[in-house]
């Protein structure tokens, strides 16, 4: 009977909320990027130092009043212990109602026909969308959702900003104004990336995984070359494309039809390479992990049926390995997306090229039209190869 009986201290306590831990770290960057930090910036031109503005001087009163309304819903939405599915729900309402004002303050601050004038996500926008979307990453963990839930979820974000563009909420925005420029241009340099990063990805993994079975049978190999490849991730990416050039430029002008192929000093040729050098040891290093990680006894049943080395190898031992094999080729994309990029310093184009030309005329809006896809890309192969992964991998029988 005494166990049913509560204090009224412990009634009290019962009915006051309790703060989330990530929550009050979210409260702390969203008053930050409110009060602090500038939500657009307004130039007169593309290259001239503008005006930082807060969202009350980015957007009609009655606007900035309903974003500072949703802003404040959403913090405390995530500052309290409340279910998953509406801090997953109010984080993604806050995202886009930032994307939606973000352009109706780029349409309220540029003049009426100006194609001069720019207007750019300033420090605050950005610091809001990644608080609110951390809330929604953590409300997803939460949630655990499946595989095929996640991938819908992308979908869906990915059919909101598609719409978005479509209506043209962003015109006046100073990126999008960049790509009005450079539309062609940059459709071509996007196939050079996922060229790249993609075509990188396929000959490392052709090559890696039979490298790592011979590492995984002859440790002797693999003593010998896991600390190579170990050697060359360390190092740096512009140092290794630099190191290629060389080689390369020697090559094409010595070696009968080398340059016909495509093989030159600078160009796509040393920075493929230069991925594919990057690519072997998270490929061959996850292969050779995935094998060794094969319970003895499975192996042991499958020799007991008769079966030969190769068979087990084929039959056994790589389907079981595959879903390590591919987390090492997701680490792979992930980074090829992210160091293509660097490419562009060699002439392989790639996203990089508007990245290092918005840097050499001060022109940041450039530089977030080859920086914004990179990481879209990036998040968008990293979403789907881990989903891959959880679907191939074996179920875990529950025990008795």
């Amino acid at each position: 009977m005494a166990q049913l009986l509560s204090s009224p201290s412990d009634l009290q306590a019962a009915r006051v909320p309790r703060l989330d831990k990530l929550g009050i770290i979210i409260a702390v960057l969203v008053l930050a990027a409110v009060f602090f930090l500038p939500f657009v910036i307004s130039r007169p031109n593309r290259i001239v130092a503008g005006m930082a503005l807060p969202i009350s001087g980015a957007l009609p009163a009655l606007q900035a009043i309903v974003l500072y309304g949703l802003i404040a819903l959403g913090s405390v939405i995530g500052l309290l212990r409340v279910p998953s599915l509406w801090r997953l729900a109010s984080s993604f309402v806050v995202v886009l109602s930032l994307c939606l004002f973000l352009g109706g303050a780029a349409n309220f601050l540029t003049p009426e026909g100006n194609t001069v004038a720019r207007v750019s996500p300033g420090a605050g926008f950005w610091v809001l969308v990644f608080a609110f979307a951390l809330i929604a990453a953590d409300a997803l963990v939460r949630l655990r959702l499946g595989p095929l839930a996640r991938i819908g979820v992308l979908l869906l974000v990915a059919a909101a900003i598609a719409a978005m563009l479509w209506a043209g909420v962003w015109q006046n925005l100073s990126i999008l104004k960049e790509y009005a420029n450079r539309g062609a241009a940059f459709w071509a340099e996007a196939r050079t990336h996922v060229a790249l990063a993609f075509g990188s990805l396929a000959v490392a993994t052709v090559i890696g995984v039979p490298v790592g079975i011979l590492c995984y049978r002859r440790s002797s190999v693999r003593a010998a070359l896991l600390p190579v490849l170990n050697m060359v991730q360390t190092i740096p990416s512009i140092a290794l494309f630099g190191l290629l050039i060389a080689p390369l430029a020697w090559l094409a002008a010595n070696v009968p039809g080398a340059s016909a192929v495509g093989i030159s000093g600078i160009g796509t040729a040393p920075a493929m390479i230069a991925l594919f050098a990057y690519s072997l040891l998270p490929i061959v290093s996850n292969t050779v992990i995935g094998l060794d990680g094969v319970d003895a006894s499975v192996k042991d049943a499958a020799r007991g049926m008769g079966m030969t080395d190769n068979q087990v190898l084929f039959g056994v031992e790589l389907p079981l390995a595959f879903p390590v094999i591919l987390t090492g080729i997701r680490i792979v994309l992930v980074q090829n997306i992210g160091l293509a990029t660097i490419a562009a310093l060699i002439g392989g184009g790639g996203f990089g090229v508007f990245v290092f030309q918005g840097i050499g005329q001060t022109a940041m809006d450039l530089v977030l039209l080859g920086a914004v896809p990179t990481v879209a890309l990036a998040f968008v192969a990293a979403v789907v190869l881990d989903a891959l992964v959880e679907l191939v991998s074996p179920k875990r029988v529950p025990s008795a």
